[in-house]
């Protein structure tokens, strides 16, 4: 079972709902490929409205419906696993915004029995 506590690293990848990676959104592309790199978790995140580096307004109101919307993918992990991915996901993310902060994790424990991973 994977156990993580302890200081961790949270990174958020801010993107547009329509981006798209290899003919698939850009976002489920990112999950994906965050499990394949044995990341702990990942949450999508998908906002009400905002704007990024060109200053466009995307919003859910109805007389200005975006198709847009703006997306955080929030990914917390050890440094070990977030180094890892951050070259891939910069091959991924060609327009938009990645930070990374400390984080001291609590408590991380998932409910099924997942083989044991190295908490560093």
């Amino acid at each position: 079972m994977v156990k993580i506590s302890g200081p961790g690293k949270r990174l958020a990848i801010y993107i547009g709902e329509s981006d798209r990676y290899e003919g698939k959104p850009l976002y489920q592309a990112i999950v994906r490929t965050l499990k394949r790199e044995g990341l702990a978790g990942v949450t999508v995140l998908r906002g009400l409205e905002g704007f990024g580096a060109h200053s466009r307004i995307h919003s859910t109101q109805l007389l200005r419906l975006s198709s847009d919307l703006p997306i955080v993918i929030v990914v917390v992990d050890s440094e070990k696993y977030i180094n890892k991915a951050l070259p891939v996901l910069d091959n991924m993310v060609q327009e938009g915004l990645m930070t990374l902060e400390d984080v001291e994790v609590i408590k991380y424990r998932p409910r099924n029995h997942e083989p044991e991973r190295e908490n560093a």
